[in-house]
């Protein structure tokens, strides 16, 4: 399938739109990303305010395809931020990620990755997602930008994208693709190779803190 421009337009903009639902059920994992501000380029105007039309009947894809074709667009990105190439932001991102389960105990920490300009996770949240992402956002933000000299600027782009795990086999799925993304991406040639992602750091977590 070829996708055009314009409905990629349309597909980042269904992204940048947060998708936090209005309850959280005990219990359940939540597939998360977030991307640095100005990682991905501003997104037209859509085509009912521009006046033009499309035939809708070529654009459908399911919500998954939408995301890879999202992420991959972040992953072969080679301008616009990429500070969490830098290993003092990376290592702060990491190093806060593990924060959030082993000393606050906000979730349990299933996999994680952060990626030259956006970061995955798999969690199992104990408090309101929009806690532990206005937590994660803002500690990291604030200390990357002190590290940058660039205090008071953006760092992370406003929204984020989630997604409630449905399954044990979809569980292990995005576990598999979060742990695969610097591979899939060129960055790596094996997972354990990545030094910012949970099957790096996987000797190191205490027990049990993963499924």
């Amino acid at each position: 399938m070829i996708i055009t421009e314009l409905e990629k337009s349309s597909i980042y903009m269904s992204f940048y739109q947060r998708n936090l639902p209005h309850w959280q059920p005990g219990g359940v994992s939540i597939f998360l990303t977030w991307r640095l501000y100005g990682s991905l380029p501003a997104t037209p105007k859509s085509t009912a305010r521009s006046g033009c039309a499309t035939d809708t009947s070529q654009t459908k894809i399911t919500a998954g395809r939408a995301f890879k074709l999202y992420d991959a667009d972040l992953d072969k990105a080679k301008s616009g931020p990429l500070w969490l190439k830098d290993p003092r932001i990376a290592s702060c991102v990491v190093d806060t990620i593990l924060r959030g389960q082993n000393v606050l105990g906000q979730y349990t920490l299933h996999s994680f990755v952060v990626m030259p300009n956006h970061v995955h996770l798999l969690i199992t949240p104990s408090i309101l997602l929009r806690r532990i992402t206005n937590g994660l956002k803002g500690v990291t933000a604030r200390e990357s930008n002190r590290i940058l000299g660039r205090q008071g600027k953006h760092f992370w782009q406003d929204e984020s994208f989630d997604h409630w795990v449905r399954t044990p086999a979809e569980f292990n799925r995005i576990r598999s693709y979060i742990e695969g993304n610097p591979v899939s991406a060129g960055l790596a040639s094996k997972p354990e190779d990545w030094p910012w992602s949970s099957a790096a750091s996987r000797p190191s977590l205490p027990s049990g803190a993963f499924l």
